[in-house]
């Protein structure tokens, strides 16, 4: 039998400064009960040991922490907050320091708080099929390397994390997590958007990322699916859209890369054997680089992406990498020099993408900050029009589209 506990006004008018006010309520009520809280402070570090939903009113119920430790502490499963404010975490990292934190246990529920002013945001360990929805969070206003994660899971799957709104965090990390679905999130102003470590069949679908170091990066991990992500302005000499280390079985599809350093970078990746990527439907644009391969990455599948834009298309770090056993075809290339004349929308000859060793700017980051000059235009043709070695050929794509978007 589930019972309704309903935290009146009336009672705690008087008890809201209090310092064990809300610990006390939580104490008392029945597993299963609604604490319902008025407009108001309450303090912080409280500990949740039943089933029990905390519902403010509008976020207008604060729980406050005393700047020390976790403000709010789930152990047990069946917890719901919702429509909080929770600020004031304390600001040790080792201790991780946060606005929520859940550990070992499931079917917990964080929905449409506000997170701020806290180390770390939400933090998940042995969290399994739990939502967390709608949060806007912020960590303590430090410089972005001393910022603690806005959202941390650690050995926690099938959980669905959706409409959050990441601002001047440091990370999003999904560590040793899978089967998690990260839906219509958005991160701003942070290091990492999203980051994955040791993880597989993870859904990626519908982000929006802007202004961080790193769009999305994927580490020593496997089976997961990124489609309809935008990710725009990671700049920087770390700065890229989306990363590949290590990482088999993906797929990529339907995502817009735009105004970054880099678009995406693969390095040993597909790393399982007879394993395959498939790089699909992206529209990879106005990028510095379009694609950066670094180490050996063999047996990803290009296949219709859109390459518009962007300074160079491809870059290759490694001349060994043996880009050429990567499956390019269909996709659209800004650049292509040739015609169409039986009119089917497919070029008459292959787009060929040869890397010129003459053009050392491309690996002097002190000349980089001269890329899309007049003078380096003019370098890049003069090696196009008579290098002096011979130049490699990096891809060939045998069915390069003539336009733009075409199906």
């Amino acid at each position: 039998m589930i019972y309704k506990f309903i935290v009146s006004l009336m009672v705690l008018s008087h008890l809201l400064w209090a310092n064990n006010a809300l610990q006390e309520a939580i104490d008392k009520a029945k597993p299963g009960s609604k604490l319902e809280l008025p407009a108001g402070i309450y303090h912080g570090n409280i500990v949740i040991n039943k089933p029990l939903i905390i519902d403010g009113k509008d976020q207008n119920a604060i729980i406050e922490g005393d700047g020390k430790g976790t403000v709010v502490t789930i152990g047990s499963s069946r917890v719901t907050l919702k429509n909080l404010t929770i600020r004031h975490s304390g600001a040790e990292h080792e201790r991780v320091d946060a606005g929520i934190s859940m550990n070992k246990v499931q079917q917990c529920t964080v929905e449409n708080c506000k997170i701020v002013d806290c180390l770390f945001g939400i933090d998940m360990a042995q969290v399994t099929r739990s939502e967390i929805n709608g949060n806007y969070i912020e960590s303590k206003p430090f410089a972005l390397g001393l910022r603690g994660d806005g959202v941390r899971l650690w050995y926690s799957n099938d959980n669905h994390l959706s409409k959050n709104h990441l601002y001047k965090s440091r990370d999003f990390v999904v560590w040793y997590s899978h089967g998690n679905l990260i839906e219509k999130n958005r991160g701003e102003y942070g290091r990492y958007s999203l980051h994955f470590m040791y993880t597989g069949k993870n859904i990626v679908k519908n982000n929006v990322y802007k202004h961080n170091s790193v769009g999305i990066f994927f580490m020593y991990s496997q089976d997961t699916v990124a489609t309809g992500n935008i990710i725009e302005n990671s700049l920087g000499t770390t700065g890229l859209g989306i990363g590949m280390k290590d990482a088999s079985n993906f797929v990529l599809k339907d995502n817009t890369i735009i105004y970054c350093a880099r678009g995406l970078f693969i390095d040993r990746s597909p790393y399982e054997p007879d394993t395959v990527n498939i790089i699909e439907g992206n529209r990879i644009i106005y990028n510095s680089e379009g694609i950066h391969f670094h180490s050996l990455s063999l047996h990803n599948k290009f296949l219709d992406n859109t390459f518009k834009g962007n300074i160079e298309n491809v870059t290759n770090d490694s001349y060994n990498s043996k880009v050429t056993e990567n499956l390019f075809d269909g996709n659209y290339w800004d650049d292509y020099e040739g015609f169409d004349r039986n009119g089917d929308g497919i070029g008459d000859r292959p787009y060929n993408y040869y890397a010129y060793a003459d053009k050392i700017w491309l690996l002097n980051p002190n000349v980089k900050f001269f890329y899309g000059s007049p003078v380096i235009s003019i370098l890049n043709f003069l090696a196009k029009l008579a290098p002096f070695s011979e130049p490699v050929l990096l891809l060939s794509d045998k069915h390069p589209k003539m336009y733009e978007g075409q199906v």
